[in-house]
């Protein structure tokens, strides 16, 4: 397992590129802007990581370790325990992690049911995204049919 990026929700986008930015020194390695469900998610980096994982970036990786500020265009009041989003990993086989854990008694919030993203909580609530490494796995039971369960 790799870990990945840690998301944090953003009230002002302009706001938060000039303090992880400007004043931070983080560099922006990705951006993503999808106006059907009207959010940006702008991955930032180390100035050490920055060249690596913008390299990954164009060798078709995950770009990796990266903080995610999301922001929702539409506002949202998230309190205070909203602002943090989740942990990402990347795991070799996404079924078997599941099937891991929910034999553990982990309740698999968001099933992989693409292949490709599955959603759990810890003990304290915290999210934790799963993703399939490489290419999506073939969809299958029990994970293609299983619902949503709380919130992730």
């Amino acid at each position: 397992m790799r870990f990945l990026h840690t998301m944090l929700r953003v009230r002002n986008l302009d706001a938060a590129m000039d303090f992880y930015c400007a004043k931070l020194g983080l560099k922006e390695v990705r951006r993503r802007v999808d106006e059907k469900n009207r959010f940006t998610l702008v991955f930032l980096a180390g100035s050490d990581d920055a060249e690596s994982a913008t390299a990954a970036l164009k060798a078709g990786k995950r770009d990796a370790p990266v903080i995610e500020l999301t922001y929702n265009w539409d506002s949202e009041d998230y309190g205070e325990a909203r602002f943090f989003g989740h942990l990402a990993y990347e795991t070799d086989d996404i079924y078997a992690l599941c099937d891991r854990l929910m034999k553990a008694g982990v309740t698999i919030n968001r099933p992989p049911r693409d292949g490709v993203m599955a959603f759990v909580r810890s003990p304290d609530n915290h999210s934790i995204e799963l993703l399939q490494k490489g290419e999506a796995l073939p969809p299958k039971e029990p994970w293609k049919s299983m619902p949503n369960t709380g919130k992730w």
